[in-house]
C-alpha cells in the first residue's frame, strides 16, 4: 500500500498558498458513511486551516462513487469554484462491481479534468478492506481528506495564475 510509508495528514503550512478567496467544492458519496463523513471533515478542517472562507465551501451529496461523477459536472456547471473534491470509498466485496466502480469513477472524475476548467481532486479510496479504509480516512495512515484538501487549494491557486 502506497500510504504505508506516509502520513495523509502531513503537509508543510509553509507551502499552501493563500486561500482566502478560493471557493472549494466538495461533492461527497453517501455509501460507506462511517468512511467518507471522516474523509469530509478532514477536508473541511484543512481547507479552513488554509484560509477558506466557511461560506466558501460547498457540499453536494451523492448516493455513491459511481454518482460522483455526475454530482461533479453538475457543480461544474452550476456554481462557480475554484477546485472541486471528490469524495468517495469503495472497498472490495465478493463480486468484481468493485473494478467496474473503482474504473468507471477514476475514468470519469479523468475525463472531468481533462474536458473542463476546474479542478477535481481525486479522494475516493479504494481498498480491499474496510479497515484500509477506516486506516486511510483519520486512522492509522491519517486522512486522505487533508490531502486532497492541500491539493484543492494547490491547484485552484495554479488555475488563477497560470
Amino acid at each position: 500500500m502506497a500510504t504505508r510509508e506516509k502520513n495523509l495528514s502531513y503537509y508543510d503550512e509553509s507551502s499552501i498558498p493563500d486561500a482566502s478567496g478560493f471557493r472549494i467544492g466538495i461533492v461527497v458519496s453517501e455509501w460507506n458513511p462511517e468512511i467518507t463523513e471522516n474523509l469530509l471533515q478532514g477536508a473541511r478542517e484543512t481547507l479552513l486551516k488554509t484560509g477558506v472562507k466557511e461560506e466558501n465551501i460547498q457540499v453536494w451529496h451523492v448516493p455513491g462513487s459511481f454518482e460522483l461523477i455526475y454530482g461533479v459536472k453538475r457543480m461544474q456547471k452550476n456554481i462557480f469554484i475554484d477546485a472541486i473534491i471528490a469524495i468517495g470509498s469503495i472497498i472490495r466485496g465478493e463480486t468484481p462491481h468493485f473494478d467496474y466502480v473503482c474504473q468507471a469513477t477514476s475514468q470519469g472524475i479523468k475525463d472531468l479534468n481533462v474536458h473542463n476548467d476546474t479542478p477535481v481532486i481525486f479522494c475516493v479510496l479504494t481498498d480491499d478492506t474496510k479497515q484500509q479504509a477506516i486506516d486511510r480516512s483519520g486512522g492509522k495512515h491519517g486522512n486522505k481528506g487533508v490531502d486532497c484538501a492541500v491539493a484543492a487549494v494547490k491547484m485552484a491557486w495554479l488555475k488563477k495564475n497560470s
